[in-house]
């Protein structure tokens, strides 16, 4: 059986606190994590900016990361399981959109099992290349000040070439 990404929706703006799934949509770069587990700061293939696109119930996310100093795009395709927002993909990971104001930054708690172990990680994006909302980077601050290990501001250089491409 494939392992899965559940896309989770939280405390978002929006009708009864459910993500309006169109509105999230589009370029988003990743420009802040916060975990206890120091290796799941420093991955090999590390995520500078993703690109997601809806239709009816699938989501497709494309994904620029860093690997080893070389620009990668991978492409998932998920599925809806049900109307709370919930996507299966290739993998296994829980995404819970905690914060976002759709338009300028958006904060997810990413949940994934590896080698049999648990890592949870929180994740801020934006959707500028140069900017950090600064409202969403105050939220994001609040969310982790208790949270051991913290990195900010990444240079997104593959992010850029996702967002150029998708223009």
């Amino acid at each position: 059986a494939l392992p899965t990404v559940t896309l989770v929706t939280g405390g978002v703006p929006g009708a009864s606190g459910a993500l309006t799934a169109h509105c999230i949509g589009g370029f988003w770069r990743e420009v802040g994590v916060a975990s206890e587990q120091s290796l799941v700061l420093t991955p090999r293939n590390r995520v500078e900016g993703l690109f997601l696109t809806w239709n009816k119930s699938n989501l497709t996310v494309k994904v620029a990361y860093n690997s080893s100093g070389s620009c990668e795009i991978d492409r998932v395709v998920g599925s809806e399981i049900d109307t709370t927002g919930k996507f299966t993909f290739p993998g296994h990971r829980e995404i819970h959109v905690l914060d976002t104001d759709y338009e300028g930054y958006a904060i997810l708690r990413v949940s994934l099992m590896w080698r049999g172990r648990n890592f949870h990680v929180l994740k801020y994006f934006t959707r500028s290349l140069e900017d950090e909302e600064r409202l969403g980077f105050r939220s994001f601050r609040e969310l982790t000040a208790d949270t051991g290990l913290y990195l900010a501001a990444r240079p997104g250089r593959c992010a850029k070439l996702l967002k150029e491409e998708l223009i």
